[in-house]
């Protein structure tokens, strides 16, 4: 689900003027209704127009089945924050990434505003598992750990729960998906034959959501599959001139605005457009989907240190990503390379390219991820089978 996200509010985004004076009223008051306020000074509103500079964006997906219309199994009594993933994009607009974090990764949360009682705050906590972050100090809570983890400042957040998964896949027509060979999972009751499906509304949902079923039954080959069909996702925007098209992507739009929470700093069209204006025309191989590297430790993951300081010091400074391990059409879901020392390397100092004065950096063979230019194909397995 967590990639799915991104490309579903980037949808809304990219809508440009004419959406914006066409739709305003209603998209506006949609997002307004449904919007949370983070512990932050008042963001100021851009005028519509192409952002100017970087943007960072945090997408949460909360599990909750509060409120929900459909079926998505036992309720597990809290709201986790399943999903977490940084878009960044860069200063000149020519590359965007999204980064995955984990939800079994072991991290120190910061004193957070209590979202309860807005004048009070929560006490530091370490060693936590990120996906709980949610239930104890709220969706801002969530954005201060992130921020910390990745020494990344993050204005604008968005959340989304499987309701609004469902309506979204709906929006777009659905998305197709390779299968390498063939998924099981009992657990989401998915069952896929090897080939290419077409996956749109609780299918959708029931394989962005699927761990038994693919790789090696983790949460971080999940997040590979999901890299699976947001690729593909951003593929088939692309091809079918859907973000050029005013009629598709007010269809998408409305759907957007009523299937999602935003941050009281994008919760406004001008923002969301003007975000939209710098993503609309970067090349599917410039938008890199990659997964912070992180090591198992224990029933989690803990970040890879040396790993993860290079990739996010590479965004920060807006480089060009150089993948080790980018798919080239073959199947996903490996964690072989999950298994490294915590604080070590996974593989030798980043090559040359990734001095300062260049432009591109190698990242170590522990970064996994894909360009969207790129496609690959899920690795199912029978381990779903109850």
């Amino acid at each position: 689900m967590a990639k799915f996200i991104a490309v579903a509010l980037c949808v809304v985004l990219v809508s440009g003027v004419s959406l914006a004076a066409i739709v305003y009223g209603s998209l506006n008051n949609n997002v307004q209704a449904r919007q949370f306020v983070l512990p932050d000074k008042k963001s100021d509103i851009p005028t519509i127009g192409a952002y100017s500079g970087a943007v960072n964006l945090l997408l949460v997906g909360d599990d909750t089945r509060t409120g929900q219309k459909g079926h998505y199994g036992s309720d597990p009594g809290s709201a986790l924050n399943d999903v977490n993933i940084l878009l960044h994009i860069s200063d000149d607009h020519t590359k965007a990434y999204v980064v995955s974090f984990p939800r079994d990764t072991y991290v120190s949360v910061p004193a957070c505003t209590d979202p309860k009682n807005p004048g009070q705050m929560l006490q530091p906590e370490s060693n936590v598992k990120l996906n709980s972050i949610l239930s104890y100090g709220g969706i801002g809570c969530i954005r201060d750990t992130i921020a910390n983890l990745s020494g990344i400042k993050i204005p604008y957040v968005a959340m989304i729960t499987f309701d609004g998964v469902v309506e979204m896949s709906n929006a777009v027509g659905g998305v197709p998906v390779c299968v390498a060979s063939p998924i099981n999972d009992d657990y989401t009751e998915l069952h896929l034959t090897k080939g290419e499906h077409t996956l749109q509304g609780a299918t959708a949902l029931k394989f962005l959501r699927t761990r038994h079923g693919v790789g090696d039954g983790s949460d971080l080959t999940r997040i590979s599959s999901q890299q699976v069909f947001l690729s593909s996702l951003v593929r088939k925007l692309k091809q079918r001139s859907t973000l050029t098209d005013l009629t598709k992507l007010y269809g998408i739009a409305s759907t957007a605005s009523t299937s999602m929470t935003l941050s009281s700093s994008i919760a406004n069209v001008d923002t969301m457009v003007s975000i939209g204006r710098a993503l609309a025309p970067i090349d599917l191989d410039k938008v890199v989907f990659v997964q912070y590297p992180t090591a198992v430790q224990g029933d989690g993951v803990v970040p890879n240190t040396d790993a993860a300081d290079t990739l996010m010091q590479a965004i920060k400074q807006d480089k060009t990503l150089k993948l080790s391990n980018a798919p080239k059409g073959d199947a996903v879901g490996s964690t072989a390379d999950s298994s490294t020392s915590p604080s070590g390397s996974t593989s030798p100092s980043p090559s040359p390219s990734s001095s300062g004065k260049s432009s591109t950096v190698t990242l170590p063979s522990g970064v996994l991820g894909q360009p969207a230019s790129e496609s690959s194909c899920s690795v199912g397995n029978a381990l779903g089978r109850r």
